[in-house]
Formats: C-alpha cells, sequence, structure tokens
C-alpha cells in the first residue's frame, strides 16, 4: 500500500521512470539524428535529438510553453516548454539560404503557444525542387540538463507521437 502510494506521488511529480515525453512536432519518418548530412545536428552540437523526414509540410508545438525564436524566414523554431525543456525544430538543411521562401510561420517570439497549435507551413515539393533537403532535426538543447535521453521507437510518428523521453 505504502509502496504503491510512493509511486504514485514520484510519479506525480516527475520523479518517476517515465520523466519528460515530449512529442512529435510534425508527421513523418522519425530517424537518429545521426543520420542528418549537417554535423551541427549529426554530431549533437546544439543537443541530442532525433530528425524527422516530413511527410506533411506542418510543424505544431510539441508541448505548452512560449516561443523563444520564430526566425524571420519561417526555416526554423525555438520554444521553452512550461517543464524548462528548450526545444529547436529546424525545417530542412541549409534552407536559411531560401530566405523564407515556401516558410510561412505563424507565430511570433514570446508567444505563448499549447500542444498542437500550429507554428510552420512549409512547401516540402518546393523545398526539395530547390535543391534542399528538408529532414528536420528536432533538437532538445539543453539535453545536458537531464540525466536520461530515449528516443522512442516508431519509423512513422504522427503530429503529437511521443518522440522523446527525457530523464530527471
Amino acid at each position: 500500500m505504502m509502496g504503491e502510494m510512493f509511486g504514485k506521488l514520484k510519479d506525480m511529480f516527475g520523479f518517476g521512470e517515465s520523466g519528460l515525453v515530449i512529442q512529435a512536432p510534425l508527421e513523418g519518418e522519425a530517424v537518429p539524428i545521426s543520420e542528418v548530412g549537417d554535423p551541427t545536428f549529426s554530431q549533437e552540437i546544439l543537443g541530442k535529438g532525433v530528425a524527422i523526414r516530413p511527410g506533411k509540410g506542418r510543424i505544431v508545438a510539441p508541448a505548452d510553453g512560449t516561443i523563444e525564436t520564430m526566425f524571420d524566414t519561417g526555416h526554423a523554431v525555438s520554444l521553452t516548454s512550461d517543464d524548462g525543456v528548450e526545444i529547436l525544430i529546424h525545417v530542412g538543411l541549409d534552407t536559411v539560404g531560401l530566405k523564407g521562401q515556401f516558410y510561412t510561420a505563424h507565430v511570433k517570439n514570446g508567444q505563448r503557444v499549447q500542444k498542437g497549435e500550429l507554428l510552420i507551413e512549409f512547401d516540402i515539393a518546393g523545398i526539395t525542387g530547390a535543391g534542399y533537403d528538408v529532414i528536420t532535426p528536432v533538437v532538445i538543447c539543453n539535453s545536458d540538463a537531464y540525466a536520461g535521453f530515449e528516443p522512442l521507437p516508431g519509423a512513422h510518428v504522427g503530429e503529437l507521437d511521443d518522440l522523446i523521453r527525457l530523464k530527471k
């Protein structure tokens, strides 16, 4: 009885095995970040993460939180979840060179967002037709603040499917 109650309290306050779960901000094929053709991401210079090959041209908020940076070009967004997780979502590689073409941003810096809220729309065919890779790294920039980082299994993910588990 007492052990069961302690277990429930641990989970309630985030001390259980489950830790924090980050949901997928887009639909597509989840792959190890080591498969990204840019060393900034593949060597985890910005933090640990997962990459997704998009199946649909939309990014949604993976958690409730605040937009820290919505890049003027619309190709990337960073947010801090209410739990303090710093998440960077970067649509494509070297896509800053597109200067915003094929991207529509739906949020601004400092804006409060709810999980599932639309952040960015992008044209996959336009981006790939211009010669860019649309693989999308999802990076936990403060991953070193967590005792564990576990990408969750599943080759195909839908919007808001479980993607990453962080252990405190």
